[in-house]
């Protein structure tokens, strides 16, 4: 299943009580319009941000709005293909 939303500005709380309310699994896809802040203020606060969204059983799809750094400049991503685009992904956390 595919859902969407937007702006969670790195609180992913409603995201962790939507999956339990949906039984999300990894291969639901949850498309966040823009601001996710995931990659926003800084390296130990953003990788307990990824550490706590890579447990959640949902796969994000982030759309990058003006609340985190893009891709390209953090060193952390790499492009790849997915669903027969081009999107960036992060190694560590590739879902």
């Amino acid at each position: 299943m595919i859902y969407i939303t937007g702006d969670t500005h790195g609180d992913f709380t409603n995201v962790s009580e939507f999956c339990i309310k949906n039984n999300t699994s990894k291969s639901d896809v949850l498309i966040i319009l823009g601001d996710a802040g995931i990659n926003f203020r800084g390296w130990i606060p953003d990788i307990k941000t990824k550490d706590y969204i890579a447990s959640l059983p949902i796969t994000l799809f982030c759309i990058h709005g003006n609340h985190e750094q893009r891709p390209e400049t953090t060193g952390l991503y790499s492009e790849q293909i997915w669903n027969g685009g081009k999107v960036f992904i992060e190694y560590k956390y590739p879902s």
